[in-house]
């Protein structure tokens, strides 16, 4: 096994422990942090014309995305969540949008959302 694939297994390894142990608050940061990791690297992909490789990305950051998207209580979360669940919904779409026409500004644009959004639930104590 080489440096980078032992390098791999072990963020695997690490990231699945720590989703084991981790909070509900801190398995949406987890999903947060995943989504514009992924977003960082589809833009990277997109830069250097690696269109399959953009497309598995911008597709990981869907499911991410989607994943935040369920796990809202539309119940009980009230205004915040319908709120966040356009917003979700809305992201989605631009993601489809970048994919489709290979463009780096709606990619950008979920960039910006998805940090606020981040930004908001980082500061809500645990």
């Amino acid at each position: 096994m080489n440096a980078m694939a032992a390098l791999k297994q072990y963020q695997t390894v690490n990231t699945q422990a720590q989703a084991v142990e981790a909070s509900p608050h801190r398995l949406i940061q987890m999903l947060m942090e995943g989504g514009l990791t992924r977003l960082a690297q589809a833009r990277g992909a997109m830069e250097r014309n690696q269109v399959a490789l953009k497309g598995e990305l911008i597709s990981k950051a869907i499911g991410i995305i989607g994943g935040l998207r369920e796990g809202l209580n539309l119940e009980q979360g009230g205004e915040v969540a319908a709120n966040l669940d356009s917003l979700y919904e809305y992201m989605t779409s631009r993601l489809i949008d970048a994919n489709v026409q290979s463009e780096i500004a709606p990619l950008d644009e979920v960039v910006g959302l998805l940090r606020n959004v981040k930004a908001g639930w980082d500061a809500i104590a645990e």
